[in-house]
């Protein structure tokens, strides 16, 4: 290593990852990346692991089957049982399909995490606490928040903040990649963002 660099290591055995691995790697191998998928399986609300709506995805973000085809968030039949799509190693993580079956919803927060300190913009906070008691994850970047829950939203909504931020609200016709990195000491509940959904595409 080059002096001042900081060693990566595995998210699941802690050993240290090689120096050609890609910046989304969490994990040093296969089956580490498998045992920690099975490890974070207890902090997903059951709301969404008991729903077959899963699929894989892309390092770009692109939904893909089981193996590893590509997936449509509108296309039933290309989509799994979570167990399926956990122990597939297909792309590299999870996505859950949002639908107008239900009303499970994710509000979007982009560039509002410090990766390295941990600390939240002062604007996503204030939303954070609006949402109350819910699932939270850490996005594939690092440097946002998927906040999940039940609200009607049957069209996408992008709410630009006066600052140039965004805020992205959606509940059907859309995939959402998971984590499985819960963000705090947030529940593995979904709670009613209704109150704070009507206040966001308010403005």
């Amino acid at each position: 290593m080059y002096p001042g660099s900081v060693t990566r290591t595995c998210e699941h055995c802690a050993g240290p990852l090689a120096i050609m691995a890609r910046s989304h790697a969490r994990t040093c191998s296969p089956r580490c990346r498998k045992a920690l998928s099975r490890a974070r399986a207890t902090a997903l609300p059951d709301e969404l692991t008991t729903r077959d709506r899963w699929v894989r995805r892309s390092a770009e973000k692109v939904p893909l089957t089981t193996a590893g085809k590509a997936a449509s968030s509108t296309n039933a039949r290309t989509w799994s049982s979570y167990a399926d799509a956990a122990a597939s190693t297909a792309g590299v993580g999870l996505g859950f399909v949002l639908s107008d079956v239900d009303d499970i919803a994710c509000i979007d927060l982009d560039h509002c995490l410090n990766p390295l300190t941990g600390r939240l913009a002062p604007w996503a906070a204030a939303i954070l606490r609006d949402a109350g008691a819910t699932y939270v994850e850490v996005s594939p970047s690092g440097d946002g928040l998927h906040i999940w829950g039940r609200a009607a939203v049957r069209q996408g909504r992008r709410v630009r903040r006066p600052d140039g931020t965004a805020v992205e609200i959606y509940g059907t016709g859309r995939y959402i990649a998971m984590t499985g990195r819960r963000h705090g000491g947030c529940p593995s509940i979904l709670a009613d963002l209704s109150a704070v959904v009507s206040k966001l595409t308010a403005r």
